[in-house]
Formats: C-alpha cells, structure tokens, sequence
C-alpha cells in the first residue's frame, strides 16, 4: 500500500468515527446499536450524552437534518437529494430536508486566485479588468464572483471550492460503508436500497463538481429554446471555463417572487405565468430533458416579460419509454383500471415482493374513483401527481426518480404561477399535450409501431428458446440443475439467536465455575492457599473475570 492510499484510508477512518459521533450527539444512537456501532462512541459517550440533552425536544426529523447540516458539504446534498424522493422517506422529513442550508463560509480571494491561476496559466489580472474580492453567494461545492473581462462583458464567474474534491470523495466512502453496515445488519433496508442510493448520490455530486457540465446543459438548454424569444438562457465563455471555473454571463433582473417590484416596472405577470408554463411543457414533452429546481431563487423576469433560468445543477430527463410508461399509467387510471396501473407499476420493476398487492389495488381504485368522474377540464394534474405520489410513499414502491422530481418540479412551476395569477391554472397549459399524447398512444399506429418495435426482441427469443431448453434439459441429465433458496430476513434472528446462546453458555460456564468451585471449597481437599483450597480459588477467579468482561461487553453494546 502507498503512501497516498495509507493517508486516504486513515482519513476515511476519521470521518467515520466522526459522522458515528454525530448521529449519536443527535440521539440516533439506536441506529448505531442496531448498525453494531456504538463501539465507536465508547470514550465519548458521557459526554456526548449530556449534549444530547440539548436536543430531546426536537423531533426525530429535525435532528436528523442538524445533524446532515453539521457533517458538512456532503451530507447536506444528501438531504436535498432524498427531499425529491417522496418514495424512499416520510413527509416530516421530507419537510426538514427542503431546509437544509449550506452553512459554509466564503473561501478567501487568495484560494479564488490561486484555483484560476492553475486552472488558466495566468493571473486574474490577465483575464480580467475587474473581479470583486466579496463574493456574491457562496454554498458548499463552489462560490460565485461579480467580474468584467477584458473585452468589457459583465460575467459572473463560479470557483470550485480548494480541496472540496478529496473531502467529498472520502465521505462518499463512509456513507457507502454506513450503507454496506444498513444491508447487512437491518434486512428490511433492501427496499431502499441504500448502496443504489449513495451511488446515486456520487454521481450527482460528482458531476455537480464538474462546472463545465453546467457549462454545457445551459448550452442545451439555449439550443432546445433557439428561435423562442420568450425565454433566455445566460451565455457561457468557454475560454474562461473549465471543470473547476464557470464564467457566464451575468444576467440582471427581477426575482420572479419580486411581485410588487414586477407590477411597478409595468410586467405582464398572467403572461409571464403563462410563459413559465408553456416553457415547462416543453421541456418535459417536447425536449424530455428539464430544470428539476425551479424554485422562484432561480427564475428571474427581463424586460419585455423574458423568462431567464438559473442553476443548471439538477435536471431531469423523461425519454421516450418513460414518457410511454408515464402516458400508459394515466390511461389505465382514466380506464378505471386498477389491474393494469398496478401491473404497469410490477413490468418497471418498481414493486418489491413485501407489498400488500391487495390493499395497494384497493387504494389505487379508491384514487381512480375520485378522479374518474372529472371531466379534463377539471382535473387538477398537481393534486393528481400528489395523491399518486402519497400512494406510492405509503406502500414503499420504489418509482422512477426523474418522474418525481417532474412532479416536485410541476408543484413548484404551480406555485409561482399562483403567486403571479391567482387564477393561474396548470392543466390548461398542459391539457392539450396531455390530449395529444393520448390520442397518439391509443391510436393503431402507435400500437404498430410497438409491435414492430418488439420485432426483433421477439425473433431472437424465439432463436434462443430451443438452445436455452436443450441446456436446460442437458444440465437435468448430467445432475447439474440446481435451485439457489435464499431465506430472507433471518441474518439478523440468527445472529441474535448466536449471542443468546452465546450469552447462555457463558452463564453455564460462570454458575458450572461458581458450584464446583463451592464444593471444592466445602470439601477442602488439595493444595491450600492463605486457609483457602487453590482450585476453589482459581475457579472463583476465573468465574470472576468471565463476568467482569461479559458485564464491560454488555455495557459497551449499549443494551444493558
């Protein structure tokens, strides 16, 4: 092992005991117990103990998110990232996740100069006229910059925060770790999958450090909206951008949320709402590929009722199969068929074999009954989505990412529409693309194009399936066909069963030590030592030492 790989591995060491600490600060220290870790906290725990007292008032929630906030850069994104996954955790925290803050402060003007001297080969003076020393915002994975280039273009210019790359890579490898402990040591977390998660997460966040990615979706984005001149997009200079700098052009206007300053400056807010919506739609069913954070920060009003989007961080994709899958879910629910919703739900792979089929058909159809009778002009498309959404929460289905972060997305695009025009109404906008879609899935065409499209997948089924049988029937022959059963869930009731049975030979052993001992003691028989029989006193002692490190074990555990 090298010298890098050594440091590497002490760090990790580290930041695991460290986040271990944390959760137990917060009270998690049931989770530790039940993840087998509270061995870690040992020397810490009276004192952490009385700073646990701090906290007992709060929920379990709030807690959770102090404790994500004080772990750092990399556990905030943790938190922002599963406040989009309403199917993996409950609403209170799905609630105190929205809230996380990167509570970091702005790294110095020196470190802003050394990270664009190293990546561009020249001083900031070379690059530009002018560049403040103060920060515009500043969060956890880079800091933004006001400047002005040589060529006389206001610009605002995003730094990579030094060092960020090292700390978040080694706690990507602790959470994979707690991860790997949530496996193996609580059955039921398969469901959520916690390694498929953290995996997840790393690609986020790596690609998130990556700012000319975010170079290039704006670029995208301006692509997909060329000839549209009700939405603009900032443009990017590419000679002062890299994987640790983006210069963009700065973009000055009005916060959507900004109402009072919007109706004094004269804008259309019915028409910059229905702009925003128009501009959605098109993004999910034209482009497949939207901004999964348009909260009112990011979208700011030009003149002339211009829509300008900001941070490019989270998108979303919708191709076409899911946007197939998406459009065969509604239909089936406007069939009022709770089979096929349910069977669709099953062919994705979203269903993991622990659900309650017939109470999940059950409320699929109460949900199908109570939108059934509206008339499309009168569905309400965000409640739609919510509703949905609470059933697939409540039964633990895992769902496709992207299309709840398109139903957050859409609830946020409903909410600024309202705030700028009360009688501002989504479905209307969306209603005609909605029709559209539908009318092109039921027609014979479409269903043509499906089955042409399976065509070959048929074909080589049909190839495959007699060679497959033949060595199906060679391996009967030879008394090599075998059937793998896996018990599920019953690791951790045969490890408790071990420690039981553990904890019961040691009594054995301490009450077997304890008697003969006695009777030796009774019968004064062999040597003697100060009056005493030595073999009574042996065993006492070590009856004695047994029970001292069974009670120390006990009492680390947690579990006494």
């Amino acid at each position: 092992m090298n010298l890098f790989q050594l440091n590497r591995n002490i760090r990790s060491i580290r930041r695991y005991r460290q986040i271990v600490r944390v959760l137990f600060k917060y009270g998690f220290d049931n989770l530790l117990s039940y993840l087998n870790l509270t061995q870690l906290v040992a020397r810490w725990r009276r004192m952490l103990r009385r700073e646990t007292s701090a906290f007992v008032e709060l929920s379990q929630a709030e807690r959770m998110r102090l404790a994500l906030e004080e772990l750092g850069p990399t556990f905030v994104k943790l938190g922002q990232f599963l406040s989009t996954r309403s199917d993996l955790i409950p609403p209170n925290y799905l609630e105190e996740f929205a809230k996380l803050q990167d509570n970091v402060p702005p790294f110095t003007f020196d470190e802003v100069t050394a990270e664009i001297r190293r990546e561009f080969g020249k001083e900031i003076t070379e690059l530009f006229s002018f560049f403040s020393e103060e920060s515009l915002a500043a969060a956890s994975i880079a800091q933004v910059h006001r400047a002005i280039l040589l060529s006389g273009e206001d610009v605002v210019v995003k730094i990579r925060r030094p060092g960020i790359i090292s700390q978040i890579e080694t706690d990507i490898e602790a959470l994979m770790l707690l991860a790997l402990m949530a496996e193996k040591h609580l059955p039921d977390s398969e469901i959520y999958d916690p390694v498929g998660q953290v995996r997840e997460l790393a690609r986020t966040i790596r690609r998130e450090m990556d700012l000319s990615l975010e170079g290039r979706t704006i670029e995208r984005f301006a692509t997909n909206f060329s000839g549209d001149n009700t939405v603009y997009f900032p443009k990017v200079y590419w000679e002062m951008t890299s994987q640790a700098v983006l210069t963009m052009e700065m973009i000055k206007g009005l916060k959507v949320s900004d109402i009072e300053h919007l109706e004094a400056g004269g804008y259309d807010l019915k028409l910059i709402a229905k702009r925003g919506a128009d501009a959605f739609v098109k993004m999910v069913l034209h482009h497949g590929f939207f901004h999964g954070d348009l909260h009112p920060g990011n979208v700011l009003i030009l003149p002339g009722n211009v829509i300008c989007m900001l941070d490019f961080g989270m998108t979303g994709r919708i191709d076409p199969f899911l946007k197939r899958h998406l459009t065969d879910i509604v239909l089936a629910i406007l069939k009022r068929d709770a089979e096929e919703v349910i069977s669709l739900l099953v062919y994705s792979g979203d269903i993991t074999d622990n659900v309650n089929v017939r109470s999940l058909r059950r409320d699929i159809s109460d949900f199908i009954d109570t939108y059934y009778e509206l008339a499309l002009q009168d569905l309400q498309i965000g409640k739609l989505l919510v509703d949905f959404t609470d059933i697939i929460t409540a039964y633990r289905i895992k769902f496709h990412p992207d299309l709840l972060l398109l139903a957050k997305t859409f609830m946020s695009m409903e909410s600024i529409g309202r705030r700028l025009d009360p009688k501002f109404d989504m479905t209307m906008h969306l209603r005609p693309m909605m029709e559209k879609e539908i009318r092109e899935r039921l027609s014979p065409k479409s269903s043509l194009k499906d089955l042409f499209g399976n065509a070959n997948a048929y074909v080589n089924l049909i190839r495959s399936l007699p060679k497959d049988i033949k060595e199906i029937l060679n391996r009967i022959n030879r008394d090599k066909f075998k059937i793998d059963l896996e018990h599920r869930g019953l690791d951790r009731f045969i490890k408790e069963l071990d420690k039981s049975i553990n904890r019961l030979s040691s009594s054995l052993i301490i009450a077997a030590l304890i008697v003969g001992s006695s009777i030796v003691m009774q019968t004064g028989k062999g040597p003697l030592l100060l009056g005493f029989p030595v073999f009574a006193f042996m065993g006492y002692s070590i009856a004695g030492i047994i029970s001292l490190v069974w009670l120390i074990a006990i009492i680390r555990s947690g579990r006494l």
